[in-house]
């Protein structure tokens, strides 16, 4: 089954260029010149996308104010977002991660390469039966009270349903299959971003801090640790 990929830009060449090349790329492509309208086709419709390509700058509703309400929605608080955008910086990219999108480019771009990026970041959003850390015949991994499950792509911090990105799952994954273990930077972008894409260190620290903000409201933020001078640990043990 193709892939459905919501395209949002108020830019009607954009959208059209888009369109044509993600469905060469046999992906179903839907529409909306604006993040307004993306709204009510998120909330009127039961087919929901299963990624989102989205412009920053559009003049209803933007695309970093579209995102921070999607993740927001019930049933949409995973669904993988890639933004597009003439703001460059470093400062902007961090800025776009950390309002919730799963990647980010600057234009003008490559549609080749958004292409081989959306299907990255689907990947990394589908759920796997198998994990290093997983007993055989088991779908969980369990360190302290956090619960990962890897049919049903959740999360739980006891009783309590925690939602976080497809991004922030695959991280939290690897880490819960090997607890204690010291990761650094370049070992997290290796494992986690192993698509050939160009990924800055700083994008890790992103998404740990992403990850952490998912934990919180069980209390467990504190389960991912700072190794000074080399990345980041998860264990429940201070």
């Amino acid at each position: 089954m193709q892939p459905v990929i919501l395209v949002v830009d108020d830019e009607a060449p954009i959208r059209d260029m888009l369109a044509f090349s993600l469905g060469r790329a046999e992906m179903t492509v839907e529409l909306a010149a604006g993040g307004n309208e993306a709204l009510e086709r998120l909330g009127s419709t039961d087919s929901i996308p299963d990624l989102i390509v989205l412009d920053w700058m559009m003049p209803d509703l933007d695309g970093m104010q579209l995102t921070r309400t999607v993740r927001g929605m019930s049933g949409l608080e995973d669904l993988p977002i890639i933004m597009l955008t003439a703001r460059g910086t470093e400062r902007d990219r961090t800025c776009g991660l950390d309002g919730g999108a799963d990647d980010y480019m600057v234009k003008p771009f490559s549609t080749r390469e958004l292409i081989s990026r959306v299907r990255a970041v689907l990947r990394r959003a589908q759920p796997r039966s198998a994990s290093p850390g997983a007993s055989a015949g088991t779908d969980t991994l369990k360190v302290g009270g956090l619960t990962l499950d890897l049919d049903s792509h959740r999360v739980m911090a006891g009783d309590r349903p925690l939602n976080m990105g497809p991004t922030e799952f695959r991280i939290l994954k690897l880490f819960m299959s090997r607890p204690g273990r010291a990761w650094s930077r370049d070992q997290l972008l290796a494992e986690i971003w192993a698509d050939g894409q160009t990924v800055e260190q700083r994008t890790v620290d992103v998404h740990i801090r992403r990850l952490r903000k998912a934990l919180e409201p069980g209390g467990l933020a504190g389960f991912v640790q700072t190794v000074r001078g080399h990345g980041y640990r998860f264990s429940d043990i201070a």
